[in-house]
């Protein structure tokens, strides 16, 4: 990394976060709040390229979190993969329409806004079922187009389909899940549910035998339990390929809140060290299970998902090395 890319105060810390075949890092190196804390980025870094380095300078994987709140482009992904190590890899998290979610018409493509229907009186936002087929077709392209470069680098491990909260286990939202398998055809898929119809009740066999069956990777969550629409933790492994754990924090007070101004907020949580030392027991746990493990984390207040994955992959080693 040339030297003139930005001014450091002090010695960058070394690399953590890859062990065995346990990749730790955080989801998104981009968050507004860990920018404005100052705590992370040497002085003197301040462009999404010197950012971006740097990062991966002291991770080996990142999940890329902005696709979700707009279709992602590839002149992106080319310039992801140029300024990374080879051995740096990536999740990239659908748009936000593909999985269920509220989506405004302002996060569509310019070109494409024009192909929306008018929305049923009262309506403010789009889902999936009010896309005319074409428009579908073709944001499904644009997605596997802008993946595709990190693809190609041989740096993309997994597309990541975080499915809303409301998104439970019923015939309809199966076969959904199903249809964006089949559209993503060539793609490995880490499925996320945020309901508990998922795994509550005695479903959780079910439930991940048909993961299996779709050739998913699901994905342990670490989040508040019994709040609002959630998922239970279920420390599985259903793809030979990977494993991917994210951990939300366990603020029950802020997680089912309403009016938050961003999601730092609902995701601000410091892991203790007894939590720390407990999940990476269970991480441990599924490196025989899985070619890849990946352990995510998306507490994301200032600097704490940087804090929290530099012990969590401090702890790792620890383990790994006895």
């Amino acid at each position: 990394m040339p030297e003139d890319l930005f001014e450091t105060t002090a010695p960058a810390p070394a690399p953590v976060g890859r062990h065995h075949n346990v990749w730790v890092g955080t989801c998104s190196w981009t968050d507004a709040s860990l920018i404005k804390s100052k705590a992370f980025y040497p002085r003197g870094c301040s462009s999404s390229e010197q950012r971006l380095r740097y990062y991966a300078s002291q991770f080996p994987l990142v999940e890329v979190d902005s696709s979700f709140y707009a279709m992602p482009d590839s002149s992106n992904a080319v310039l992801w993969a140029e300024r990374t190590p080879d051995d740096f890899v990536f999740n990239v998290k659908a748009f936000r329409v593909f999985t269920g979610h509220q989506t405004p018409a302002q996060t569509l493509p310019p070109d494409l806004q024009p192909l929306l229907p008018p929305l049923a009186t009262g309506k403010k936002n789009y889902y999936y079922d009010d896309l005319p087929a074409e428009l579908a077709d073709e944001l499904w392209r644009r997605l596997i187009d802008a993946v595709a470069p990190l693809k190609d680098a041989g740096k993309l491990v997994a597309c990541h389909f975080q499915f809303a909260p409301w998104v439970t286990r019923t015939r309809a939202w199966r076969a959904h899940v199903e249809h964006c398998v089949q559209r993503m055809a060539g793609h490995l898929l880490a499925v996320e549910f945020r309901n508990q119809t998922w795994f509550g009740d005695g479903r959780a066999e079910d439930t991940l035998a048909w993961e299996r069956e779709l050739g998913v990777a699901h994905v342990i969550v670490d989040e508040p339990q019994g709040v609002g629409n959630y998922a239970q933790g279920v420390w599985e492994v259903t793809h030979p390929r990977l494993a991917v754990v994210r951990l939300h924090g366990r603020n029950a007070q802020t997680w089912a809140a309403k009016g938050l101004s961003a999601s730092s907020e609902r995701f601000n949580y410091e892991y203790g060290d007894e939590e720390i030392a407990e999940l990476a027991q269970r991480i441990d746990g599924l490196v025989e299970r899985a070619l890849q493990v990946h352990a995510l984390l998306n507490v994301n207040y200032e600097d704490q998902g940087i804090r929290a994955a530099r012990r969590l992959a401090q702890q790792l080693q620890r383990l790994q090395s006895h």
